[in-house]
């Protein structure tokens, strides 16, 4: 069961985290949350491979609309893109994490499946990603520092429990009730959330692509979460 444990860590709060960064490197942060938006498909996928779960057409059909949104979204800043810089570096570390975040969802799913759930779990696959994210940081030679000043706690404890103890254990508890494509659309709804925040802090200036791209992927999230009325319940209540 540990190896499970293990898997999740690496792929899900090691490794991919160190693509994110490097990703946001060389391209902007909205292609990177564009790759996210395809995690419900990334999932289902995913999900169809390793353990031959039916592909839904309308959790298919949502992710498509989210991914579409999403991109929408972000079409201003794809305009911008230096085709000639290093762009395919970013798009590959973006689409790595991508997929190393989906193979920490059919972990979840794997283990949940064998009857283990909670916080334990989800505290071993955490020690084991600290572990190989100390691990990788020290083979990189990158130096450990840590300021104490109140911006520097305050984020740390913010990111510590909030940002990863609170959301993966919700994200993670979503794989478990219904499954991995459909828990996946957070990765859809995710940027919309910091559009709105930005909007409040930031400034955010609202444009027709914003509102219409926000309107594509709620519609693709009624879709993918939606489950229909069973056909004989149907029948009787007419």
């Amino acid at each position: 069961m540990h190896a499970l444990f293990a898997a999740q860590g690496l792929t899900g709060f090691a490794i991919s985290y160190v693509f994110v960064y490097h990703a946001e490197r060389f391209i902007v942060s909205g292609l990177v949350a564009v790759g996210y938006a395809a995690s419900p498909l990334v999932n289902l996928v995913l999900a169809r491979a390793l353990f031959g779960t039916r592909m839904s057409r309308r959790v298919a059909a949502g992710g498509v609309l989210g991914l579409a949104g999403i991109a929408t979204i972000f079409g201003r800043e794809f305009a911008r893109l230096d085709l000639h810089g290093p762009v395919a570096i970013g798009a590959a570390f973006t689409i790595g994490a991508v997929l190393l975040s989906g193979l920490a969802s059919m972990a979840a799913t794997r283990y949940h499946t064998l009857g283990v759930s909670g916080w334990g779990p989800l505290a071993w696959a955490m020690g084991y990603g600290g572990a190989a994210t100390l691990a990788i940081a020290l083979a990189l030679g990158r130096p450990l520092g840590f300021e104490l000043g109140f911006a520097s706690v305050a984020s740390f404890v913010y990111l510590v429990v909030a940002g990863s103890i609170l959301a993966f254990g919700a994200f993670f508890t979503l794989v478990a009730r219904i499954g991995a494509a459909r828990a996946g659309y957070v990765g859809v709804m995710v940027p919309i959330v910091a559009l709105l925040i930005s909007s409040v802090f930031e400034g955010y200036p609202w444009t027709w692509q914003t509102f219409a791209g926000i309107a594509l992927a709620v519609a693709g999230n009624v879709l993918a979460l939606h489950r229909p009325a069973p056909a004989r319940a149907t029948a009787a209540a007419a």
